[in-house]
């Protein structure tokens, strides 16, 4: 073992200013929580808490948001600072901060609010950080249902639709029991889901769209609307065909006309 007397003097200093230097950082903890989930509509507000009840006088709060950690506010008393940022505009006129608790609302939500959300909060030596991830659903529009004639006679399809949703999921319902569905997790588009059902069909049906949040829903009887479709259909066929029928006199009228002239005019 090498004896501390026979250590040169520089050396024995610069080994206690290294500790004095590593010691302050080591004794700084951080404590992590899990990831909290919260999910809104379009349109609320949502509240993320810090659980913290008195913010002291040397305490930072400091709030980021997505991927990058981009600051949207802060609270550090011994500055006196409470700020509010925003990312492209996102969060104009949108952030609201707790000067007692430092817990964040975001009023006004709306699908661009979605993502991870992380608050730093440095008390003394201590450092513990929350992280939130926020989902906002975009409102529902009812679904719509159109209807047209099946390759097979006697049988009628219905289409449901909607336009322009993301994180949705359409499905198809007989009385209570699901038939099929359709989900979109994350691209804005439009979706259809179709049915296929016999005239004499007697059950009602209905088209849900969904979320975790909440549902719009179409219900139609499937006799009365195919039914309808079907005369609608026959109408339809029915004014064709009278239609042709004219059309065909009368090239049969203008044929007989022209050759009646051609005879006339060759007598005389």
């Amino acid at each position: 073992m090498i004896s501390l007397k026979k250590m040169p003097h520089t050396f024995i200093l610069f080994c206690l200013g290294l500790w004095s230097l590593v010691v302050p950082v080591c004794s700084r903890g951080v404590e992590t929580d899990e990831m909290r989930s919260t999910e809104v509509m379009e349109g609320d507000s949502v509240t993320l808490h810090t659980n913290v009840t008195q913010i002291h006088t040397d305490d930072l709060i400091l709030w980021t948001f997505g991927p990058k950690d981009t600051h949207i506010a802060k609270i550090h008393r011994a500055h006196d600072e409470i700020f509010h940022d925003s990312v492209d505009g996102r969060f104009r006129d949108r952030l609201q901060l707790d000067n007692q608790t430092g817990s964040l609302t975001i009023t006004h939500t709306s699908t661009p609010h979605s993502g991870p959300y992380t608050v730093e909060i440095v008390t003394g030596n201590k450092v513990s950080v929350k992280t939130f991830s926020v989902t906002v659903y975009a409102s529902l529009s009812i679904p719509v249902i159109s209807s047209y004639s099946s390759e097979t006679p006697s049988r009628c399809v219905l289409l449901c639709s909607v336009m322009n949703v993301t994180q949705v999921t359409l499905s198809w319902y007989r009385g209570g029991g699901l038939l099929s569905s359709i989900s979109i997790p994350e691209l804005n588009t439009s979706i259809s889901l179709h049915l296929e059902l016999d005239y004499e069909d007697n059950n009602t049906y209905s088209c849900v769209l969904h979320n975790p949040l909440t549902h719009r829903a179409r219900h139609l009887n499937a006799s009365h609307f195919c039914h309808t479709n079907s005369c609608i259909n026959y109408a339809h066929s029915f004014t064709e065909a009278v239609i042709r029928l004219v059309l065909s006199v009368l090239v049969g009228v203008a044929t007989v006309a022209v050759l009646i002239y051609e005879i006339r005019s060759r007598r005389v």
